[in-house]
């Protein structure tokens, strides 16, 4: 997910995005110790985009 499409996000659907984001990323990683991916970097990807939610939730809880 790119940062322009997070930043026109409500606040709910972000809310609801990291955690299904970060679901996610722990399935891929216990995945990744039993058998490994067939693409690891999807770990990467999803890590940076659970970073740009996080980032985007602080920045509007600083602005109210």
């Amino acid at each position: 997910m790119k940062q322009e499409e997070i930043s026109q996000l409500s606040l709910e659907d972000l809310k609801d995005r990291l955690n299904s984001s970060t679901e996610q990323m722990e399935k891929l990683i216990m995945t990744h110790k039993v058998s490994y991916l067939e693409n690891p970097l999807q770990i990467r990807n999803l890590r940076k985009t659970i970073a740009r939610l996080n980032t985007e939730l602080t920045k509007r809880s600083s602005q109210a």
